[in-house]
């Protein structure tokens, strides 16, 4: 029921349910009954991530995430309708509403907003006209102008960090798009997933993806404002739960374009043969987008020198994993490895060869471990390795038998090559970022210890009965 006419419920779609029950305190539950409804400010123009349509209803993919959060909690979230971004940034600011919905951690936002954990990751990608080349590092670019919508966490990080482009705003989406598709700007940097959505939706098949910048990840979270540090836990206990099914069932809804062509069966012979090619060149151009969205997706979640999984997928797993060991109290552990010397093969042989070691180690490592492991590339010469159901003594043994993998394999420097694993095991109380520090902190004792070693981390968990 809507309480006033300013504000719109957030309605709760029929997605599939849940299975993460939300285990909260008397004392949570009775601080969230004086918040209730909880406001929340949201970007009103940012498909397909969240929008507020004609009549005021809020959709997307963020807003069904958001969804599934206060279905998870039990509790009714209201939006607050603004006309755009900057003016839900100032109704945040003001306190009008008590979180923002779906928004990167920047240094400006943590001026008045403390962040959950990220519940949807997408890279970012530069958008240029086709005939316009790679772009491998932006520093090299002199005399190109860049378009963002006003007030993105993108904007804010290339001007901070690349000064020598000049940047545009916009006060839209598709405005930042069609300066580009209309040479009025070199470039813009969005969301692949709303660079997808865009070009297909709006036919800019003039444009194209021009590289990424690695740590330009979207890590989108619900903001919340400081003065309700109670309010981030309760919604983190919710964040944790959505499973990659659902945000998969979510994205999947929103990004399908349906097509629908009718036959006027009066037509004559002349204009049938007219209208048989036009669904020639229909199916013809389907085709072509079914291919780049192949493409699309597997840019957004592989490494491409190694074709492991990227940091943002491995991520994104590693989160996923946890959450389904901590419901389901099965052991989990992690392994965190990093080339000995890798350096030292980098200035002797140089960077190319270096690749080759690291494509070589790659499949080398893949083939060595069990088949539901998973390995994704961290950074550098670091990877992390994902082991479901598994406890201190066998994630040892899993990597044991990588590390005398990798050690006998054969490599184009014709010398040996090692590496170095820190194994951690997941507490009860322990956070993604808990995980990987401990797994971290292992794998420099294994380095210390002589390099070509397994180190198990020690640290022991706050509670009994470690999973």
């Amino acid at each position: 029921m809507l309480k006033s006419k300013c504000l719109f419920i957030v309605f709760l779609y029929f997605f599939p349910l849940s299975l993460f029950s939300v285990e909260l305190t008397v004392q949570e539950r009775e601080y969230l009954k004086t918040l209730e409804p909880i406001k929340a400010c949201v970007d009103p123009d940012w498909a397909p991530f969240e929008t507020l349509n004609a009549k005021g209803v809020y959709e997307g993919i963020g807003a069904d995430l958001l969804n599934l959060v206060a279905k998870n909690l039990d509790i009714v979230i209201e939006v607050l309708p603004t006309k755009d971004w900057d003016e839900s940034l100032i109704a945040s600011k003001e306190g009008r509403c008590l979180i923002m919905s779906f928004l990167n951690q920047t240094p400006a936002r943590s001026e008045w907003l403390i962040f959950s954990e990220p519940h949807f990751s997408d890279i970012n990608v530069f958008i240029t006209r086709e005939e316009h080349p790679f772009i491998s590092n932006p520093t090299d670019l002199v005399d190109k102008t860049i378009v963002f919508p006003k007030g993105t966490a993108m904007e804010e990080l290339i001007r901070k960090d690349y000064p020598n482009l000049n940047i545009i705003t916009t006060d839209t989406e598709i405005e930042a798009f069609q300066m580009v598709s209309d040479k009025k700007a070199d470039m813009t940097m969005r969301s692949l997933i709303v660079a997808a959505y865009t070009i297909k939706q709006k036919g800019f098949f003039n444009l194209k993806i021009s590289g990424q910048l690695p740590n330009y990840t979207n890590q989108l979270r619900i903001g919340v404002i400081k003065e309700h540090p109670m309010l981030r836990d309760i919604l983190n206990k919710a964040v944790l739960g959505i499973t990659a099914k659902e945000r998969e069932a979510i994205v999947n809804q929103h990004i399908v374009i349906h097509a629908q062509t009718v036959m006027d069966r009066s037509m004559t012979i002349k204009m049938s043969i007219i209208f048989i090619v036009i669904i020639c060149a229909f199916m013809y151009r389907q085709y072509e987008l079914k291919r780049y969205n192949a493409k699309l997706l597997f840019l957004s979640q592989t490494d491409l020198l190694t074709n492991l999984y990227n940091r943002t997928k491995i991520s994104q797993l590693l989160e996923d994993e946890i959450a389904r060991s901590k419901r389901s109290g099965e052991p989990f552990s992690i392994l965190l490895m990093d080339i000995d010397l890798f350096k030292k093969i980098n200035d002797t042989f140089g960077h190319q060869m270096g690749d080759l070691v690291l494509i070589q180690f790659s499949k080398s490592a893949k083939e060595s471990l069990r088949r539901y492991d998973t390995i994704g590339r961290w950074g550098g010469e670091e990877f992390l390795v994902v082991c479901p159901n598994t406890n201190k003594e066998e994630a040892i043994k899993v990597a044991e038998r990588l590390r005398i993998c990798i050690y006998e394999t054969d490599y184009p420097t014709n010398t040996k090559h090692s590496v170095s694993i820190g194994i951690a095991s997941l507490c009860p109380e322990d956070t993604s970022h808990m995980l990987v520090a401990k797994a971290d902190d292992a794998l420099y004792h294994a380095k210390n210890k002589g390099r070509n070693q397994v180190y198990f981390s020690e640290k022991e968990c706050f509670q009994d009965g470690a999973y």
